[in-house]
C-alpha cells in the first residue's frame, strides 16, 4: 500500500541514487586531476610547499590530484586552453591573459593577506649599497623582469614605466626575462642585473624575505626605488566544464582547508596568508585592461 511516508522515502532513495550516481560519472571522467601552478620559484621549492596540498585534495575531493611544475607561463595558460590542467595557481596578469585567449576556465579563489586586503605591488630591487635612488638614475643598466604574462614581473612595470615617458628597451642597457622571481633577484645578486622587478605584499611578505627564509638571499642587502600601486591579488582558476558537483568539491575543499588541515595550508604560505575566500572573473576585469595596453605598447613598439 502506498502512503505519503513511503512516497517520501522513495523520492529521497531516488535522490541519494542519482547524486551517488553523479558522482561515480564524474570520478570515472576525471580519475585524476591536473594542478599547476606559474613558476614564481624553483621547481623543488614547489614541490616541498603543494605536495601537502595534493595530498589534502586528493583526501577531500575523493579522486587523485596531481602536481604540475610549468616551465614558464604560457604553459598553464595553453594546459587550461587544451583542457589538459583542470585547476591552476596563476598570477593576475596571466589569468587574464587566459581568458584573452579563450580558455574556458572561472576564478573561485583568491589570496588573502594576514591583514585582509587583496592585493599586492610591483617593486623594483637595486643592491642597497648600490648608487641607484630612482629609476632615472639607471638609465644604460641593465634591468631584470620575470615573464612576459608577469604581472608585477613585466605587465605593471610597463605601465608604470611608460607613464613616466620611459620605454624599457631603448633607456636600458639590457632587459632580461629571468623566468621566475627567483632568478630575477639571483640576477641582481651575481650582477647580471642593476634591478629587478618582483613581487612584494607589505612588510610582512614578499619574494625576496621567502628567499630569506629559504636561505637563498638577504633581504638587508636590497633597496626598494620604486612600488606601484596596489595589484588584485593572484586566483585559482577551474575549467568551466568540470561538472558542477566536482566544482563543488573543489571549493568546499579549498575553503575548508584551515579547519580541516591547517599544516597544508601554512606549507604553502608559511603562515604569512590568510585562508582564500571566494572570487569572481570579474574580479581581474582590470588586469585585462592593462593585458590590453602593455600588448599596444608592444605594436607600437613593433611598428
Amino acid at each position: 500500500m502506498l502512503t505519503r511516508r513511503t512516497l517520501i522515502a522513495a523520492a529521497a532513495a531516488l535522490t541519494l541514487s542519482a547524486g551517488a550516481a553523479g558522482a561515480q560519472d564524474w570520478k570515472a571522467q576525471y580519475p585524476e586531476l591536473v594542478f599547476a601552478i606559474i613558476p614564481a620559484e624553483n621547481a623543488s621549492g614547489v614541490t616541498e610547499r603543494y605536495t601537502p596540498l595534493m595530498d589534502y585534495l586528493t583526501k577531500q575531493i575523493g579522486t587523485k590530484v596531481t602536481l604540475r611544475i610549468a616551465n614558464d607561463y604560457a604553459a598553464v595558460i595553453e594546459g587550461q586552453r587544451a583542457g589538459n590542467i583542470h585547476i591552476a595557481s596563476y598570477g593576475p596578469s596571466s589569468f587574464a591573459r587566459a581568458l584573452m585567449t579563450g580558455a574556458k576556465i572561472d576564478a573561485f579563489a583568491i589570496e588573502v593577506n594576514l591583514d585582509g586586503t587583496k592585493g599586492y605591488h610591483s617593486v623594483l630591487y637595486v643592491k642597497a649599497d648600490s648608487p641607484y635612488k630612482s629609476i632615472e638614475d639607471l638609465k644604460g643598466k641593465n634591468l631584470c623582469l620575470v615573464d612576459p604574462n608577469s604581472t608585477s614581473g613585466n605587465n605593471v612595470p610597463r605601465f608604470a614605466l611608460s607613464k613616466m615617458s620611459i620605454n624599457p628597451d631603448q633607456f636600458f642597457g639590457k632587459v632580461v626575462y629571468a623566468g621566475s622571481h627567483e632568478n630575477a633577484v639571483i640576477g641582481v645578486q651575481q650582477g647580471t642585473c642593476d634591478a629587478a622587478f618582483n613581487w612584494w605584499n607589505d612588510e610582512q611578505e614578499s619574494n625576496l624575505m621567502r628567499m630569506e627564509r629559504k636561505g637563498m638571499a638577504k633581504y638587508s642587502d636590497y633597496r626598494i626605488i620604486f612600488k606601484s600601486s596596489q595589484i588584485v591579488n593572484s586566483p585559482l582558476a577551474y575549467l568551466d566544464s568540470l561538472p558542477a558537483d566536482l566544482k563543488t568539491k573543489i571549493r568546499d575543499a579549498f575553503f575548508s582547508i584551515e579547519k580541516n588541515d591547517k599544516t597544508a595550508f601554512d606549507k604553502i604560505y608559511e603562515g604569512k596568508q590568510r585562508v582564500w575566500e571566494p572570487v569572481t572573473n570579474a574580479s581581474y576585469d582590470e588586469i585585462i585592461a592593462l593585458n590590453k595596453f602593455v600588448d599596444d605598447l608592444r605594436k607600437k613598439k613593433g611598428s
